[in-house]
């Protein structure tokens, strides 16, 4: 990069900082955050340091005003305030960033405006939050991230995940602030099923499918191998139950060298739902690393609709099994929760499994 070239990058940077600064404030409430103008005499800032309704905002000019408290968002930490003859400019959203752009984080606490530099490494989410990549600073949270045209990509908060500083999108963002405006609340999205989870394992060729059981046979007497059932450190493998140890198909050690068998547990790994769903480590033994994948369709089982709830209009029943929403897999209760969190009123689609056909259910979510 020649020495114009980075002199151009850095005013142009400075240049957006300055524009973007325009429509943000400062909060005063226990200490000085920072806030979006997203509307007309509307301020988008976070929720969890507002004690009260009422707080005190300063604007770009240095004046002081109070404002009010219109409403609050616990999901998205977000709050609105409405203050009387604001005469600052609300922001612009973006147009559509793009994977690889550089990002301005912009936020304005008691000592005027601060900036940081991130980066725009992976797509916008539509719900949740997003990393900013840019290092988090005293008042930061409530302020505005900006793409490279000025435009709104998110509302910065350094409260979700420590030494982080991350963001809901914008598009979230105002979405809430329009609520909240409307409503002073943000209804919450409501299907009426209770879930659980299922796992249907993939069918397997009929050559791969488990012998009979075998008779039980001796342990072999210390130090000598065996051809019969060993336990041992991967679980129960393609050769046999195991290679050397004392564990059995829960651990990483067992008795005896190779046996008869097939590959059944995997590595070892407690397993169970993570965040990857039953996979890599779901579903393994008592110790190690955990298991391998779990092939098959994974989904929730409908163990209870709720009487003239939305998934009963839709003819949902107990017994049904949820494997998609809108297209997106399904795997855990909770997942499901978030994902019609912020959808009241929308109409959505559920792949289901029934009698043991798929099919597409079109759902129209209340409201709580």
């Amino acid at each position: 990069m020649t020495k114009n070239t980075f002199s151009d990058l850095s005013e142009a940077l400075s240049s957006s900082v300055s524009r973007s600064a325009q429509s943000i404030v400062t909060v005063l409430s226990g200490r000085a955050i920072s806030g979006v103008v997203t509307a007309e005499n509307e301020i988008l800032t976070v929720a969890h340091v507002l004690p009260g309704d009422e707080v005190r905002v300063r604007t770009p000019d240095g004046r002081e005003l109070t404002a009010q408290v219109v409403g609050r968002q616990h999901a998205s930490d977000l709050a609105l305030l409405r203050v009387s003859d604001l005469k600052v400019p609300p922001v612009t959203a973006s147009q559509g960033a793009q994977v690889g752009e550089l990002l301005s984080v912009v936020a304005r606490p008691e000592r005027g405006v601060q900036a940081a530099l991130g980066f725009l490494g992976a797509a916008l989410p539509e719900r949740g939050f997003m990393p900013t990549g840019a290092a988090p600073f005293r008042g930061v949270s409530g302020g505005g991230v900006f793409d490279a045209r000025g435009g709104l990509i998110g509302l910065a908060n350094a409260g979700l995940s420590r030494g982080e500083l991350m963001a809901v999108p914008a598009e979230r963002a105002l979405r809430v602030a329009r609520l909240l405006s409307r409503d002073g609340r943000v209804p919450q999205g409501y299907l009426g099923i209770g879930t659980q989870p299922v796992h249907f394992p993939e069918q397997t060729e009929p050559e791969e499918r488990q012998p009979e059981a075998q008779p039980e046979q001796a342990p072999p007497e210390a130090g000598q191998p065996t051809a019969g059932a060993g336990r041992g450190e991967r679980g129960w493998n393609r050769e046999g139950r195991g290679e050397r140890g004392r564990g059995g198909p829960w651990g990483r050690e067992g008795p005896g060298r190779e046996g008869p068998g097939r590959e059944a547990w995997g590595r070892g790994g407690r397993g169970g739902w993570n965040e990857r769903g039953w996979g890599e480590r779901g579903w393994g033994g008592r110790g190690g690393s955990g298991g391998g994948p779990r092939r098959g369709k994974i989904g929730l089982t409908v163990v209870q609709v709720e009487h003239a709830s939305p998934a009963q209009a839709a003819g949902i029943m107990i017994g049904d099994v949820v494997l998609t929403l809108d297209g997106s897999p399904i795997h855990h209760p909770v997942q499901l929760l978030d994902a019609v969190r912020d959808r009241a009123g929308e109409t959505l689609t559920l792949g289901i499994l029934r009698g043991g056909a798929q099919q597409d259910v079109s759902v129209m979510l209340g409201e709580r």
